[in-house]
């Protein structure tokens, strides 16, 4: 029997003896790799936090002390430790559990996350929280390198440290976030961890740590030195915190002595640790940016499954190389991402011309406001965000960049239903928050070549600033590279098949599950017209026109929102002049859609090819 199989609490971690905990560590590794092996999901951060995960659980009395989790891809061994081992099997699937922590999950998820940096702000406010209610609770914040490029950490330490709350933030150092960490913190940071000196004056006396005189002495000592990155001390302590570190994050003594000290001192600290991405698994260790979430895999070889169809290029695939063809084109054309730049393809454009791309890390306000910058110069910034990720920069895309008029190309990876990683990452709201901004027009592609050519069209004299979203993953498998560019006429809709009676007017790929329930409607009798809107805004209102002149219901499709996107502009349209339609959305609902793959979500939502054939039959049948 393993120690893992008894652990069903925290309080079953605690009553193992101290000499136990490397076992139930090596155990968790073993279980999270089996576990991702057939069922995939973010191993490599994970397996770098077992040591701290269970020196926290061991250490602090969860749920009662809050532990707050940043991103949440670091967080399996959490789970696994608090009732959720079991269960760990349908982690990220339909009706299953969560890929991150949530709060409506498990009490022991005191904060949910999914988007980066925001544990710090958050552990503060429940730190204050408790110190008003007069609740001795204590706050832990773990935040990755990665992660502390995103300004709002830096707005929680800056507040942290004027309050003088109890707090602590461990900062979990591995040097990579997906990609490799960018920009002058983290090169601060890697200088620090590897400073020889350093780290011999910390060896020589951080067995006596415990002494309060001598880590005081120590600090007093190490930042005031006059090596470079000393010399204005260190930016934690600028910020009121007392700093305290290197150590290795996968010392499990060290670790647990540490941590035992600070719940000793009161105020606002930081722990910095050093671990390694996909700790205890040679694959995942040797190549961290594929192991952050390698999809299936032989746990022993430790050899990649294939998914999908390889002829089939990703949406990914084609920004990415049509990025690189226009840039060769057009020497104005410049690329930004914040910290995905293999997730979207930027990576192909900075390996041939790195002086034309820029990753800001994890920072999308600056990188939207960055773009404005560049735009204002007269060149012509590709900004690549995912959607989801976007809405962090929404004052930026209304402040910086249209207002002034700016043309700015905003190419919004992982438009609509994400698949596994659930609510936090679906893309549902872009066409809803991008819809109501002056001078921006907003584009989707119903395949690969339309993606191609509306980034070709974007770049030419006539198009201002635009948003083109697409989803995640795989094309229709339509041909595209080396096929000319083609200028699409902005605002103009496409008409794929005519028809009477029912109008069918997508836009985006959610168009492609509408094409083939038309077809099958044809073979019931029934005759749909179907529009492939193209943009969202300019919208087509001629389209609209001689859909309605056909026919007495119009159906809208669209991987979005159903509040704010393409069923709400054709209903304002109708509403606002004297067309008599009726108008049925099939789009994402009022209501947060949780993890699943995306043909599950889709079917959910009601408008994959089922629940399309559905409404097309129940409204030639008068059903609705």
């Amino acid at each position: 029997m393993r120690y893992l199989d008894k652990i069903n609490s925290p309080d079953d971690l605690k009553r193992l003896p101290k000499d136990k905990l490397p076992e139930v560590c090596k155990e968790l590794r073993e279980f999270i790799i089996s576990a991702c092996a057939e069922n995939p999901g973010h191993i490599g951060a994970s397996l770098g936090t077992v040591e701290l995960t269970v020196a926290l659980h061991y250490l602090y009395n969860t749920p009662t002390d809050k532990i707050i989790w940043d991103v949440g891809h670091q967080a399996y061994a959490h789970k696994i430790l608090t009732g959720r081992r079991d269960s760990f099997v349908n982690n990220r699937k339909y009706k299953g559990i969560s890929g991150f922590p949530k709060m409506s999950e498990s009490p022991y998820d005191s904060f949910g996350v999914g988007h980066s940096s925001t544990s710090i702000s958050a552990a503060l406010g429940m730190a204050v929280a408790a110190k008003r209610a007069g609740s001795d609770e204590q706050v832990v914040a773990i935040i990755g390198d990665g992660a502390l490029t995103g300004g709002l950490a830096y707005e929680g330490l800056n507040n942290a440290g004027v309050l003088k709350t109890d707090i602590l933030v461990i900062l979990n150092d591995n040097q990579i976030s997906i990609d490799a960490s960018v920009g002058a913190l983290h090169n601060y940071m890697l200088k620090f961890v590897t400073s020889h000196f350093y780290n011999k004056t910390k060896k020589r006396i951080w067995n006596i740590i415990g002494s309060e005189s001598v880590r005081k002495l120590f600090h007093k000592f190490l930042f005031s030195t006059k090596m470079a990155f000393f010399k204005n001390g260190s930016i934690f302590e600028s910020l009121g915190f007392r700093y305290f570190g290197v150590i290795d994050g996968h010392n499990l003594n060290q670790l647990t002595e540490t941590i035992l000290q600070l719940k000793k001192i009161k105020g606002p600290k930081i722990l910095h640790i050093v671990t390694k991405k996909g700790k205890g698994y040679k694959p995942a260790e040797d190549d961290q940016v594929i192991w952050h979430s390698p999809g299936t895999f032989d746990k022993v070889t430790g050899v990649r499954k294939t998914n999908g169809t390889p002829s089939i290029s990703k949406y990914q695939d084609v920004f990415g190389e049509t990025l690189l063809e226009l840039a060769k084109l057009n020497p104005k054309i410049m690329g930004i991402t914040p910290a995905m730049p293999s997730g979207c393809s930027m990576n192909i454009l900075m390996q041939e011309m790195p002086d034309r791309a820029f990753d800001v890390g994890i920072a999308e306000m600056h990188a939207v406001t960055f773009a404005a910058g560049l735009a204002a110069r007269g060149l012509l910034p590709f900004c690549n965000i995912y959607s989801s990720f976007m809405q962090r920069a929404y004052d930026g895309i209304i402040h910086d960049v249209a207002t002034q008029n700016l043309k700015v190309v905003f190419c919004l990876d992982r438009g609509g239903l994400v698949g596994e990683d659930g609510a936090t990452h679906h893309g549902a709201y872009d066409f809803s928050y991008m819809r109501c901004v002056p001078n921006l027009a907003i584009a989707a592609p119903i395949n690969e070549l339309e993606l191609r050519n509306m980034m070709y069209s974007a770049q030419l004299p006539e198009y201002g600033a635009i948003s083109i979203r697409y989803p995640r993953g795989n094309g229709v498998g339509l041909k595209w590279r080396g096929v000319a560019f083609e200028k699409i006429e902005q605002g103009k809709a496409q008409l794929l098949n005519d028809g009477e009676g029912i109008a069918i007017l997508s836009i985006g790929t959610a168009g492609n599950n509408a094409a083939e329930a038309v077809e099958k409607a044809k073979e019931s009798g029934v005759s749909v017209m179907h529009y492939n809107m193209r943009f969202l805004k300019p919208l087509d209102v001629a389209a609209i026109d001689n859909a309605a002149a056909k026919c007495k219901t119009i159906i809208t499709v669209e991987d979005a929102s159903a509040i704010g996107g393409l069923f709400s502009a054709v209903c304002e349209y109708v509403a606002s002049g004297s067309l008599s339609v009726k108008v049925i959305n099939l789009g994402i609902p009022d209501k947060f859609i949780e993890q699943g793959s995306v043909p599950e979500l889709q079917a959910e939502c009601g408008y994959d090819f089922d629940g399309i054939l559905k409404t097309i039959m129940d409204v030639a049948q008068g059903r609705a």
